[in-house]
């Protein structure tokens, strides 16, 4: 019977977590974020590395590689031809074409998200109202008539000592 009071127990703190506000939010900011990142990775591989490319002499920029190690009986020429077919030939090769391509795929990301942020806290800046700050409070010098802070002690046009501090006054 314990067993089946902690069951319901974990179950309810699990559905209690689940239902929340923010991780409601928090799902369905995964869930965006996946697809805007499908959108993203499309405009690095469809539109920017093919520009990449014709800058590298019209090669696929995705697929360059060095080769780190070559087989027995495997040239450097036929492994050479293409990132796939050095793959079926078993070489070692360094993907550096692709990982730059995940480092521009992260910057765009990256850069959008920041922008997304900003323009967000923007809007929540000019939803607040401005707190309005109290004026200081003030008196006027029993010597001069000026106005003086409240917390003075010491009078700014005449310097008359206004109060005293710790139980001495002011000379």
């Amino acid at each position: 019977m314990e067993k089946a009071k902690k069951k319901s127990g974990f179950l309810g703190e699990f559905k209690k977590f689940a239902l929340r506000g923010n991780v409601i939010d928090l799902a369905v900011g995964v869930i965006i974020g996946g697809a805007f990142q499908k959108i993203v990775t499309s405009v690095v591989s469809d539109l920017i590395m093919p520009l990449v490319g014709l800058m590298t002499g019209g090669v696929n920029f995705n697929d360059q590689f060095v080769i780190l190690k070559l087989p027995e009986g495997v040239t450097a020429a036929q492994a050479s031809v293409s990132l796939d077919a050095a793959k079926q030939l078993g070489v070692t090769t360094f993907n550096y074409g692709a990982f730059i391509t995940a480092v521009i795929d992260f910057l765009i990301m990256a850069f959008v998200i920041f922008l997304l942020v900003k323009g967000i806290n923007k809007l929540a800046d000019l939803r607040k109202k401005p707190e309005e700050v109290p004026a200081p409070a003030k008196r006027l010098c029993p010597y001069c008539l000026m106005e003086v802070a409240d917390e003075a002690v010491r009078c700014p046009h005449c310097t008359s000592v206004l109060a005293e501090v710790n139980g001495e006054e002011d000379t």
